[in-house]
């Protein structure tokens, strides 16, 4: 049924002639320096390509590749950004890939710039805040079920929801939507691994049920904790020797797994929000099986949580989301956007009328095809 409705819309769509849904299947990169010289300057576009470039320049520098390696990386980054057949993708992409790379070389990072480990404040924060180790309680008591269940969401559903979320968004949400999701994903995760790796290195609680609070140092191996016992239940090495060998061992806080599982809610909340009950009921779920596989204490779960409503919201806030109220992208004629200000409860007048006409990609962060809008009210 949902299918065949698709369908339905992408048909009518073809047939009224809609540009707003249609791909770039341009591959003339002169294209793109064209569109770069045309479209308005803003200081938050360079401040985002230069972010993205400074995260790559100290990958490159501190990863033990040759130097042809070195060249061919950047080479090829900057034709997929410039064709615009693929610049459609990889542009928006940009904050993820700088995320993956910068969590992949993390073992290359200099020791003098790495902080001291902290391996009592999250322990302390834990007992301070919520009266007891919540991660030590629920990982007293195992069992076989107890171990599947916390594997599911940890082990399998944290690495293929995001893949599941995104096809999800190009589908149903609203046209110019998934790049959103992608800058938010990817932003997010890096400020993460930038707070782990060079602001505050923190010990998981593993590291208490091995070590104690003995200080940790940099030379140290990983564990997989209580993802060990999948492990023996599979038969098979997936989590030891990755986990094992990991290249961000002292990464506790925040919890991207807490973040990243807060995210796909809040998002799918957007697409689905009849359903928000089950998001919320997944997170909570993935806070479970993060404490009790002895991966996270729950202050990390909060912060990464945050972590991501600060990440969604921004983008809300900043009047870049596109209102959600039809099946799916070929369902739209238009984009109406969210207003900030009408949505403040604190705001008594908010008349306000968004020009017909408008460019939704003023900021040149999100650039693409001028979109025509009206009032939210008259949508």
């Amino acid at each position: 049924m949902v299918l065949y409705k698709l369908i339905q819309e992408y048909r009518r769509s073809r047939e009224s002639g809609s540009t707003l849904t249609l791909l770039n299947h341009d591959w003339n990169p002169m294209d793109t320096f064209k569109a770069i010289r045309e479209s308005e300057k803003n200081p938050l576009l360079y401040i985002h390509y230069a972010i993205i470039f400074i995260v790559f320049a100290f990958v490159l520098y501190i990863i033990p590749v040759p130097a042809l390696v070195r060249l061919a990386i950047p080479v090829l980054l900057l034709i997929l950004v410039i064709v615009p057949i693929t610049s459609q993708f990889f542009n928006y992409g940009l904050p993820v890939l700088s995320w993956v790379a910068l969590f992949f070389s993390s073992k290359f990072i200099p020791l003098q710039l790495r902080p001291p480990i902290a391996v009592k404040v999250l322990p302390g924060m834990e007992t301070i805040l919520y009266g007891d180790n919540l991660s030590q309680l629920l990982a007293s008591y195992i069992s076989t079920f107890l171990d599947v269940l916390a594997w599911i969401p940890y082990g399998i559903l944290h690495f293929s929801l995001p893949f599941v979320v995104a096809a999800l968004i190009f589908l149903f949400a609203p046209p110019k939507t998934l790049r959103l999701y992608s800058f938010t994903f990817g932003y997010m995760n890096l400020v993460g691994v930038i707070i782990q790796n060079l602001l505050f290195a923190c010990a998981p609680p593993w590291y208490k049920v091995l070590h104690g609070l003995e200080k940790a140092n940099y030379s140290m191996k990983g564990s997989p904790g209580g993802l060990a016992r999948i492990d023996k239940i599979l038969g098979i090495d997936m989590y030891t020797s990755a986990f094992t060998n990991s290249p961000l061992i002292f990464g506790a806080l925040p919890s991207l797994h807490s973040a990243c599982a807060s995210l796909d809610a809040l998002w799918l909340c957007y697409l689905f929000p009849r359903f928000a009950p089950l998001w919320c009921v997944y997170v909570c779920w993935l806070w479970f099986s993060t404490m009790y596989l002895t991966h996270h204490y729950f202050f990390d779960l909060t912060f990464g949580c945050s972590l991501a409503i600060a990440a969604f919201y921004s983008t809300k806030l900043a009047g870049k989301l596109a209102i959600n109220n039809k099946f799916c992208r070929w369902s739209y004629d238009q984009l109406d956007l969210f207003d900030p200000i009408k949505e403040d409860p604190l705001v008594t007048d908010s008349s306000f009328l968004i020009e017909d006409d408008l460019d939704m990609d003023d900021d040149g962060l999100f650039d693409d095809t001028s979109i025509e809008m009206r009032d939210i009210s008259t949508a």
